[in-house]
Parts: structure tokens; sequence; C-alpha cells
């Protein structure tokens, strides 16, 4: 057997890990770590893949924090920023992604990590990486270790010394970062996507599919991280003068968090934090689409409806905006009041009941007005549902229950009678006659009434209406076993309304409540269900509006320079042309005009089957 030859470096970092005696492997790790960033070696990338994978599988191993791995990531870092020439050779281009990520992962759950990285220096370097001084990748990495090191009461004061320009930074990552990673990534042909970045992305191994799947995860994962960073100054009611600012709050509704980072508080989440206090109450409840959005959200099958329910509850609480509020929300909320249990929480219906109740002799005996006339119109019909129906329903006897159960039922099969020979409005005004006359108690029945009224208003397109209808149904049936049919027609209701996020997320539920409940050993997706959660995720696409803002600027651009008369119209043609690559299979030009009888022929046509779509599914 031939033995390896002797490892010639002085302190060679991988001979010092195969060191047996601790005391003296402790010794000379130290020495590397103090000697790494003054050296030039192309080992240093190999080194720190190494520890990288280190802090990762053993993020609470004190070996390497206790010999100063902090300090000589902090240098490395400020080494690659300030020395192009050394940063460009070889592949030290690396090295200041890994040492962030190194410092993020040793002081995510660790407070002593996190002090010792503080005192190693690490925050300035971290700083000028959040600055944008290299690319967003690194980013995305520091963002990540300043929203540790700020999650800790310890370390947080060190991090608040740049208060106010990681606000800054924060909320312009958070707003514009899918566009970056789409302009400067995802959006390039595949040759002229940057080399390290797709190293970084599928870790050397992984083609094309690879690299935006994980392009993707990582433009999520850095607007969730600069989510986070915010949200540990908001919950210690730090900077939210500038956290509330109008177009900041409009773009948090849209900042969904994705399907990758459920940990994340999200745009929602954020916004439940503003509204602990009194400033960001008052600037939440001033925006219009931003309390609409909230009520969108929380009658959906969103993972984050609990937050948006608390959001709300919280404005409505505070006695200054708690009218201006329900000016804009309480109809949608009236639809929540019959609902149970949601997740570990019990009763909540009752919690908003009571909240939108708790003064409505105010406006019952005319001693307050409120300037929406369906506003008034839904308190009033809560106070209807909620006290002088449980009142009549206690009086009624047993021998008039049995009676009005059957002629409810005899007004189910005339208002479905009325449905299938066409008659719309007629069979919705049979629904909600019986509606009037059905006790509360008859659950079963209700559900099956407001969901069949919920599909005359989807053919009345009055998908408002039946959003409200299919909520009421969805509520009584209960989280554990929601009603398919509300859910596949709240989806279509979305649809109509534009609402892609809360479409998709009922589809998905429909088609995961049909697959719960499908006896087959083949289970059968609907292909009506299976389009619109394929044009759904087409549209709630992480950077789907990026691609559109970037498809506008090019066309302003090219009409910009046609008018200043530098191109001919020929040149424009090509210009435009030439914009449409791969990554832009759909985007429209010029040369296509011929073409463009075929596709209204065929939009006309989706739209009738869409119309056959509504009707796939008639009243129970």
């Amino acid at each position: 057997m031939h033995s390896e030859p002797p490892c010639s470096k002085v302190n060679c970092f991988f001979c010092t890990m195969n060191e047996p005696d601790p005391s003296l492997r402790g010794a000379k790790l130290g020495q590397c770590f103090k000697e790494m960033p003054l050296r030039d070696d192309q080992e240093h990338v190999l080194v720190l893949s190494g520890l990288w994978n280190i802090s990762m599988t053993q993020p609470d191993d004190p070996e390497f924090p206790s010999l100063g791995i902090f300090e000589c990531m902090a240098k490395l870092i400020r080494r690659g920023i300030t020395d192009q020439n050394w940063l460009l050779r070889g592949q030290n281009i690396y090295i200041p992604y890994y040492a962030a990520h190194i410092i993020g992962s040793y002081t995510m759950d660790n407070p002593q990590f996190a002090e010792k990285a503080v005192l190693s220096g690490v925050i300035p370097p971290l700083m000028e990486l959040l600055r944008g001084k290299m690319s967003w990748v690194e980013q995305r990495v520091a963002v990540r270790a300043l929203g540790h090191l700020a999650s800790h009461e310890k370390t947080f004061d060190a991090v608040a010394v740049h208060e106010v320009e990681i606000i800054s930074w924060a909320m312009e990552v958070a707003s514009n970062c899918l566009e970056v990673v789409f302009k400067e990534f995802v959006g390039l042909k595949a040759r002229k996507r940057p080399k390290y970045h797709c190293d970084l992305l599928t870790r050397g191994h992984g083609g094309l599919q690879l690299q935006l799947r994980k392009a993707e995860e990582w433009a999520s994962q850095l607007q969730c991280w600069s989510l986070y960073l915010l949200n540990c100054f908001a919950c210690r009611n730090r900077s939210l003068d500038l956290i509330c600012n109008q177009d900041f709050l409009k773009n948090l509704c849209g900042m969904w968090g994705g399907l990758l980072n459920l940990t994340s508080p999200a745009g929602i989440g954020l916004l439940t934090t503003l509204c602990s206090y009194k400033t960001g109450r008052e600037n939440v409840a001033k925006i219009r689409q931003v309390v609409e959005s909230l009520c969108n959200v929380s009658r959906s099958s969103d993972d984050w409806q609990n937050m948006a329910i608390d959001c709300l509850l919280l404005l409505l609480k505070d006695p200054e905006i708690r009218y201006e509020v329900i000016e804009i929300a309480a109809s949608s909320l009236v639809d929540l009041v019959e609902l149970g249990s949601l997740g570990e929480r019990k009763m909540v219906g009752e919690t908003i009941a009571q909240a939108l109740l708790q003064d409505y002799c105010k406006i019952k005996y005319g001693f307050l007005k409120l300037k929406s006339k369906e506003a008034e119109k839904s308190l009033e019909e809560l106070w209807e549902l909620k006290v002088e129906k449980i009142k009549r329903d206690k009086l009624m006897s047993e021998q008039e229950m049995k009676e009005r159960q059957v002629l409810i039922g005899e007004l189910k099969k005339q208002g479905n009678q009325k449905f299938w020979s066409g008659k719309i409005e007629k069979a919705c005004k049979i629904y909600s006659e019986a509606l009037e006359l059905c006790p509360l108690n008859l659950r079963k029945e209700r559900i099956v009434l407001y969901s069949n009224r919920a599909q005359c208003h989807l053919l009345l397109k009055n998908p408002a209406a039946a959003i409200s209808d299919t909520t009421r149904a969805l509520c009584l049936s209960g989280t554990v076993n929601p009603h398919s049919k509300s859910l596949w027609r709240r989806s279509q209701a979305y649809d109509m309304k534009g609402l892609a996020k809360e479409s998709l997320m009922d589809c998905l539920m429909f088609v995961n409540t049909r697959i719960k409940y499908d006896n087959t050993k083949r289970v059968r997706i609907p292909y009506y269900a299976a389009r619109m959660i394929n044009k759904q995720m087409n549209s709630t696409w992480l950077f789907a509006n990026a691609k559109s803002k970037l498809c506008v600027k090019q066309e302003k651009a090219a009409h910009e320079y046609e008018s200043k008369g530098k191109y001919q119209l020929q040149e424009t043609i090509m210009r435009l042309m030439d914009a449409k690559d791969k990554s832009f299979p759909d985007m429209p030009t010029i040369a296509e005009d011929p073409k463009a009888e075929k596709r209204w022929k065929k939009k006309m046509e989706k739209a009738g089957r869409r119309e056959k779509n509504i009707i796939q599914s008639g009243p129970d």
C-alpha cells in the first residue's frame, strides 16, 4: 500500500481537523481562523464550504465559535467588499456568501453565539452586504444573519445602532427583491446568468430547472427574511412611523410568504404586529385597500387566515378607529360569525360577533349613523341572527320545528327546479326565503341553502354575494370537514374578482377534500379544478408581477425610441422580437399580430367552457 505524502502547508485546516489531541487541535484551529483572512489560498472556498456544512448540521457546537470563527468570517466579508482584485481571483467570489451564511447559522437559535458574533464585529460587514455591495445572493444571507441577531434581546441593541438604515433597506429589499432576482437571474438567458450564482443555487449539481426552482425559493426567502427583520423592530414598538409608509403597507398585502416559508410572518404577520400598537392601527385603518385585503384573507383557505382575523379584531378593539374599520369590514366579518374552531382557537365566530355588536345599541336606536348603508345592514343582519332569531327558535315547539323542516325541504326542491329550468333569479329568491325560515340548529339544511344560493350568484355575475354565502356555508360545516362544493364555488367567485391567491387556496382545499373522501383506488382530480389550479399557479407565480413590469418597461422603451425618431419601424419590430426569448414565451410582440384573431377565438371558446364549468356542480 502507498501512503499519502505528508501535507506541506503550514496550519492546513484539513490536517488540523484530523488532529487527535483536542487541546492541540483547538490551538491550531484558532491559528487557522486568525491567518485565513490574511492568506491568498485557493482552498479557502473548500474550507468555508466545509464550515458551512458543519454550521448547518451542528449549529449548537461551541468549538468553532469559541476559537474565533466569527471574527474570521467578518474579516473575509470585509476583504471581499474592499479588495476587488482578491474577490475576483480564483473562487474567492464565493467566500462572502459562505461567511455570512455561517454567521447566520450559528446565531439562529443561540443567544450566546450571537453575543460573541457581535463582539467579533460581524455587524458592519453584514451591513455592507445588506446595502447591496455585491448582489442579491449575498444580500439574502446578510439579512438572514441580521434578523437572527436582532431576534435576541442581548444583541438587538447592537443591530439597532443602524436602525434607520436597516429599516429602510429591509423595506426596499422586501418590496423590490422579486423584480431584482427576475431581472438579474431568472429573466436572463441561461448563458448570461452569473456562473457563481448558478453554482451556489445548485451546489454544482443540477440543470436549468433546478436553478429556476432554487432561485424562486431563495427570492421568497429574501423577502421573508426582510419581513422578519422588520418584525423584530416592530414587535418592540420601534420605527413604526418608518415601517407604516402607505405604499409599503399596500405592498405588504401581496407579500404572501410563499408555500416554502410557513414559519415566516409574511406580510399579514407584520401587519398583525403593527396593529398591536396605536401608531400601526391608525396607519393601517387609513388604507382601505389594506383592510379589504385582510378581509379577503380572513374569508379564504389561506394558512394566514387566523392572523388576518386577529389583525381585524385588533383594529375593531381600538375605539378611535373602530367605526372607520366597521365601514369597510362589517359585511365581510359578518360572514364569519358562525365559525367554530380555527386551529387551536375555539369559538372564533363568537369573538367576532361580540367585537362587532359591543356597542350596536348606538346604531340600532339612532344615536350613531354609519356612512355605509351596507355596513349598517350587515350589523342589523348580525343582530337578527345572533339575538332575535335565537329568541324565536327557543320559543318554537318540537312540532313546529318538524313542520318548518318539511317546509324548508319543499322550498329547496322548488328552488332546484327553478334553477334547472334556467330561472336563476327566482331560484335565488326561493333559497333566500328558505334561509329566513330555517332554524339555526338545522345546520346541514342551511349549509346546502347557502351553497345553492351562491351557485345562483355565480351565474348572475355577483361574485361578492357568492363569496359571502359560500363562506357562511363553510363556517357552518367546520374546518375539519369543509363543504367541498362551497370551496369550489368560492374559488370560482374569487377568480371572477381577479383574486388569484384566494382562488388558488380554495381550489387546493377543494381537491384535498375530494381526495380525502375518494374511496376509489385511483384518485381523480376534476379536470375543471386542475385547470383552475394551473391558471392560478401561473397568476400567483412569484415572479409574475416582475415579469409583467419588465415587459411593460421594454415596450415603453421601444415606443420612446420610435417617437424620438432614432429607429425606423422595422428596427423597432426587431427589438421587440429580440425581447421575446425563451424566458418570455408568453410575451406578445408586433410580429404576432396576424395571429391575434386566432387567439381571440380561442379566448371566446374558453369563456364559453367557463360558463359550463360554473354549472358543473348544480344545487344539492
